[in-house]
């Protein structure tokens, strides 16, 4: 088997040189971390469906006009991707309040939001990603006003399609979080949809039951995370076939 050069590892995936200039190979592990990786487990098979959900995800976007960095995927653990310069912000989307936000606003967990919110969060490890303005965007020159407001354009396309997706298969997109880049074309330069979306950066929830079916599961020692996680894809109406038996490193691929 070939192997390609390394490029960056992150915490649930990892990153591959890709067969043409401007392309990567994007691993998904089954890595399952929580808390900035204060709290670390192996789930085999996360990393087989997360890389199936992710890929429908980024295709129904792609169909209506949000421009990603995903071409195709290639295997059950591997998908093509365009390279892009990452913008170094976290972008959450909150429609019901969960997580932090019910934290620190004392809010009840379930608690529907006047309206959609928009956070952003510094992404770095070592100061555990801090929630940021957009003047601290702008003034330190993560992204330019243009780009933020490319951003926030998109973050709500994306929460306005995924909700009535997810709306229509019983399940509650509570929040998600989503990253962008910088896809440079000649000198051409526009915003696109990078990273993964998939229940690793999702908080979705049963309509009926408001049973949990993403990483919160794994977050609160709930338990049953890949059997969540499936139940995602079988409503996706994806086949994943048995995820624990799938590949664990990449292999070269041919461009046609």
């Amino acid at each position: 088997m070939n192997r390609r050069r390394k490029v960056y590892e992150g915490k649930a995936k990892i990153l591959y040189e890709g067969p043409e200039p401007g392309t990567l190979v994007q691993h998904f592990k089954d890595d399952a971390t929580a808390f900035n990786n204060k709290k670390h487990d192996r789930v085999e098979g996360k990393g087989v469906l997360n890389n199936r959900i992710s890929e429908y995800l980024f295709n129904k976007l792609g169909d209506v006009g949000v421009p990603t960095h995903f071409i195709k995927r290639l295997n059950m653990r591997e998908q093509l991707i365009r390279e892009v310069e990452i913008i170094p912000i976290e972008v959450v989307i909150r429609n019901v309040a969960a997580g932090s936000l019910s934290t620190r606003l004392g809010l009840d967990e379930g608690t529907t939001l006047p309206r959609s919110i928009v956070e952003f969060y510094y992404k770095s490890d070592e100061l555990d990603d801090p929630m940021v303005t957009e003047e601290h965007i702008t003034a330190f020159g993560w992204a330019t006003p243009q780009e933020l407001d490319d951003i926030m354009s998109l973050a709500l396309r994306i929460n306005d399609f995924l909700s009535g997706l997810f709306l229509g298969v019983g399940i509650r997109l509570v929040d998600f979080k989503v990253e962008f880049g910088r896809l440079w074309e000649g000198e051409q330069m526009r915003v696109v949809l990078a990273d993964e979306i998939s229940p690793d950066c999702c908080r979705l929830w049963d309509i009926e039951t408001h049973d949990k079916l993403d990483k919160d599961r794994f977050r609160r020692d709930m338990g049953g995370l890949v059997e969540a996680y499936q139940e995602v894809a079988r409503r996706l109406g994806l086949h994943v076939g048995n995820p624990g038996q799938a590949q664990s490193g990449p292999v070269l691929v041919q461009s046609k």
